[in-house]
């Protein structure tokens, strides 16, 4: 029988208000169409991820589902290759909840490569400016 590798393990959250403060602070920021992200580099190897979404999105259901689908953006996305030793906060816009998903992907893979949690290789072209 062979040998069945385990998943990847999830990465931590964030949960605590001072720790979002501190990526919004001195964390690397950058915008792209249905998100914004916030990238601060750690001394450990562990990542961190936090969600969060603001009133002027729209009403508690809204919220709810732009964050769901910043959650499977970023599980998707750091599953296929993580970037360890980083926080990264991932701030849902209004276009959040009613784009399509796929954008939601490539914007999250743009904003990954531009603030320097992802290398930037030939098979990863920048897109935009910012």
């Amino acid at each position: 029988m062979p040998a069945v590798t385990p998943p990847p393990a999830k990465p931590g959250r964030l949960t605590r208000r001072a720790e979002f403060l501190r990526a919004a602070r001195e964390g690397r920021k950058v915008a792209r169409g249905a998100l914004v992200l916030q990238a601060l580099p750690r001394e450990d190897a562990a990542t961190r991820l936090g969600f969060t979404a603001t009133k002027k999105i729209g009403n508690a259901v809204t919220r709810n589902r732009a964050k769901r689908r910043l959650r499977a953006a970023a599980r998707l996305a750091l599953a296929a290759e993580p970037a360890p030793g980083w926080d990264l906060v991932l701030i849902a816009r209004e276009e959040t909840a009613r784009c399509p998903f796929a954008e939601i992907r490539a914007a999250l893979e743009s904003a990954l490569g531009r603030a320097g949690v992802r290398a930037r290789g030939p098979g990863r072209p920048e897109a935009g400016g910012s």
